[in-house]
């Protein structure tokens, strides 16, 4: 009998230990922006294509999701927002390639793409400043609790976006890429 219960314990524990955790993978993003990512102004000039996104092993209890693309590496004291999404709805596991672009309409209905550091909604990609060394460009999914940051929209700044999403944050899964000229 007791070896029983250890042998129960350890297929438990074992379980366990093989969850799954949430995942964000890209089929664009290899570590390094290309200029395919790469924004198209500033004395840049990429493609600035948002890239493509899929995420897996969804928590339990999520609602929505959102994306963040955000440089802490940018010399303004407090980083620069590149994309702010949120209000995905819980079914959506993947942006296609480009999503970024507004004009598009490839994000899931009631998705709101906010105005980034770049003064405007929607994907705006890497372009550090010439001869800084190269730049963190993180993008992380968020699993939120809510179905929707209420209160917030196109319009709203990304550290007020970041904040709801701070606070509604169930689990969050990261992939980077890095950028110089």
């Amino acid at each position: 009998m007791k070896r029983a219960s250890i042998f129960i314990c350890f297929v438990l524990i074992t379980s366990f230990s093989f969850a799954q955790t949430f995942t964000l993978k890209s089929k664009d993003v290899g570590g390094q922006a290309t200029s395919k990512q790469v924004f198209n102004g500033f004395g840049c000039t990429g493609e600035n294509v948002s890239p493509e996104l899929s995420w897996e092993n969804i928590p339990e209890g999520t609602k929505s999701f959102a994306i963040t693309m955000y440089d802490p590496d940018a010399p303004t004291g407090s980083g620069f927002w590149h994309w702010v999404v949120f209000n995905i709805p819980a079914a959506t596991t993947e942006f296609k390639t480009g999503a970024g672009d507004i004009s598009k309409g490839l994000t899931p209905a009631g998705t709101i793409q906010s105005v980034t550091d770049f003064g405007q909604p929607g994907y705006g990609g890497p372009c550090p400043p010439q001869g800084h060394g190269f730049h963190t460009y993180i993008i992380t999914v968020y699993a939120l609790k809510t179905a929707a940051l209420e209160g917030l929209d196109k319009n709203t700044m990304p550290p007020l976006v970041g904040y709801n999403i701070h606070f509604n944050t169930i689990a969050k899964a990261s992939i980077v890429m890095y950028y110089q000229r």
